[in-house]
């Protein structure tokens, strides 16, 4: 199998490494707009090559879509337009789904496209970031796979099974909901919190001095890109902004028992949440 992996950053240039030691690719393709991150990926082996997209897409059996969401959106058209009659196949990394799905919901060669969201990830960005086993044991969810040709969906499986990933079949708006809740408001939630205390750094430049592992653990991900998380976020929008609203409303609650000195206000809901241990060992 000779792949074309777009976007050589945390997600493509770990699916390159894994991809290759476990036998799926023999031939990998990088498409890379940063020269110096295409630079690192062919110096460090991830690929064996990078070129454009059309000749990349020309030499490969399998078109891995690993940007961010707003460049897929572009980029998908491209591929689908240049694989048409052929058997080759395209599928996407994107966090968000039904934008993107959406802009090719017509397209002719529609069935050549298969739309997932590997759930790995770290906070890290760029080929130096990428890592060995990011996929096992994690959910690589397939969307809409009814507008996917079966040749299609079996090839993308196979690649989700060479890493170790658990397959779900969601459609694609139901994806961003759960997203949303599951992945989206953690950015924001990190990021807001971030920018709390670094507002307060200013007046007190010993504060992050006493920041212990809750706080480290907290914001981690609050160093996760821009280019990648700005698109995800307008094109999730709906959804983001009902979760944003749900999440303010629990924060008055916890506001509204402290300034209340509740104890038993605040034990209640710091036990509600403890639930979530039920779920999430």
């Amino acid at each position: 199998m000779r792949i074309c992996i777009a976007g050589l950053g945390l997600i493509g240039g770990s699916l390159a490494m894994d991809l290759r030691t476990r036998g799926f690719a023999s031939h990998i393709i990088g498409v890379e707009c940063n020269r110096q991150h295409a630079a690192i990926a062919e110096l460090g082996g991830i690929v064996d090559e990078t070129l454009d997209l059309e000749e990349a897409i020309d030499q490969s059996d399998l078109v891995i879509l690993a940007t961010p969401v707003n460049i897929i959106t572009k980029m998908l058209p491209v591929v689908l337009e240049r694989i048409g009659g052929t058997r080759k196949i395209v599928t996407d990394m994107g966090s968000t789904k039904a934008t993107i799905g959406k802009i090719v919901e017509n397209h002719q060669s529609r069935g050549q496209y298969v739309a997932a969201h590997p759930m790995a990830g770290t906070e890290h960005s760029g080929p130096l970031a990428a890592t060995t086993n990011l996929f096992d044991y994690k959910c690589a969810i397939i969307c809409d796979s009814e507008k996917s040709d079966p040749f299609a969906l079996q090839v993308v499986e196979k690649m989700f099974g060479a890493l170790n990933m658990q397959l779900i079949r969601m459609e694609s708006v139901a994806h961003d909901i759960s997203a949303a809740y599951v992945s989206h408001i953690s950015h924001i939630s990190s990021f807001a919190l971030s920018l709390c205390v670094l507002e307060k750094e200013q007046d007190e430049k010993r504060l992050l001095s006493l920041a212990g592992g809750g706080f480290t653990s907290t914001v981690r991900l609050a160093k996760s890109s821009a280019e990648m998380w700005s698109p995800v976020f307008e094109q999730n929008a709906d959804n983001v902004l009902e979760v944003i609203d749900t999440y303010i409303k629990k924060l008055y609650q916890f506001k509204k028992c402290i300034a209340g000195k509740d104890t038993d206000g605040i034990n209640k809901l710091i036990m509600k949440a403890n639930e979530i241990g039920k779920i999430i060992s």
